[in-house]
């Protein structure tokens, strides 16, 4: 069985499907930014205690499932979410949905996909998938961060909706309970619930891992890695924030210009003025980004390696900090009408 359903590339792989399941289901206002910032996917965190991959946890999004979720619920449309313990349940299950007409996200693990190139394959199990059919025995697959639809066995399926390791998909999908138009209203609603969220996410989480606050704190980090770790096991870390930052989903840069892109979209339906400045911001926010992740690169290379090259990396990071506190300091000023 093949479904009506049309293949949208995005950036970043949730972002893509929830935009696509969503436009399949009946919101046609739905863009990838939109979904991003409605979602309050943008976020910093940085939390050292925790290794994945031998280097410490950095992530420049929510956790995994909460944009599509928090999206879905601005938006009054309601989720079904399963995970499964049985391999055969989840197959089933799967299979009565596109029986049903609806396709399916899953999430699913990065490193056995075979038409991921080998060089993009590392044990990450957050990547997000929509199987839209069945045939001849294979599933038919919107990877949203491919140019075009693939095909998986049902080995293949199944190998990696059940990848094991660290954030386990356990054959976990999800989809839009109805299938019904939004309103603009209700997308201006959830632009400004999307706008609060992610003030709140990047200000107002106490301790100094995450946010803002975050930001700094792996500044200062970095500066230390050097004659903490030794200049190998420091350029590992410095490789780790590259490959979070640029290799998994969009990460630092990416992310910044999709919320920039985000309050650009928003203006038609909130009438800020403040947002097309505001946008700016983010956009120098991700040019610095990028220009971090370059400089660290240098730096594991080994084209680099003084300790001024760890202090312009922390410096960076430091203005990177100071540009998105300006940004989400004027989105928290804002009076919404």
């Amino acid at each position: 069985m093949t479904l009506d359903f049309n293949h949208i590339q995005a950036a970043h792989c949730e972002n893509g499907v929830t935009t696509s399941l969503l436009k399949h289901n009946g919101v046609k206002q739905i863009t990838e930014p939109l979904a991003f910032g409605i979602g309050a996917g943008i976020f910093f965190t940085y939390i050292p205690f925790l290794k994945i991959n031998n280097g410490p946890v950095i992530a420049f999004r929510t956790l995994p499932g909460l944009i599509f979720n928090r999206t879905c619920k601005a938006l009054d449309i309601s989720v079904v979410r399963k995970k499964f313990f049985s391999r055969e349940a989840a197959e089933k299950y799967l299979n009565d949905e596109l029986a049903k007409g609806n396709p399916v996200g899953c999430q699913v693990g990065v490193y056995y996909l075979p038409y991921f190139p080998k060089e993009y394959r590392f044990h990450f199990n957050a990547h997000n998938i929509i199987v839209f059919g069945n045939e001849d025995g294979n599933y038919l697959v919107s990877d949203p961060v491919m140019e075009g639809t693939n095909t998986l066995s049902a080995y293949e399926l199944e190998r990696v909706r059940f990848a094991k390791g660290a954030l386990a998909p356990r054959g976990q999908l999800y989809y839009p309970k109805e299938n019904r138009p939004v309103t603009d209203e209700q997308i201006k609603r959830g632009i400004i619930s999307g706008i609060k969220k992610g003030v709140q996410n990047m200000l107002q989480i106490p301790g100094p891992i995450a946010g803002i606050s975050g930001i700094k704190f792996t500044a200062n980090r970095i500066k230390k890695w050097r004659d903490k770790l030794g200049p190998k096991d420091a350029g590992l870390y410095l490789a780790q924030l590259v490959r979070m930052q640029e290799e998994i989903g969009t990460g630092g840069g990416g992310f910044r210009y999709i919320y920039g892109a985000f309050l650009q979209e928003a203006h038609p339906y909130t009438k800020q003025d403040g947002l097309l400045n505001i946008a700016q911001d983010f956009t120098a926010a991700g040019d610095l980004w990028r220009e971090a992740a370059v400089h660290a690169a240098g730096i594991y290379k080994g084209r680099l390696g003084s300790q001024q090259d760890y202090n312009t990396m922390g410096d960076y990071l430091l203005e990177v900090a100071e540009v998105e506190k300006k940004a989400f300091t004027a989105l928290k000023n804002i009076k919404w009408q």
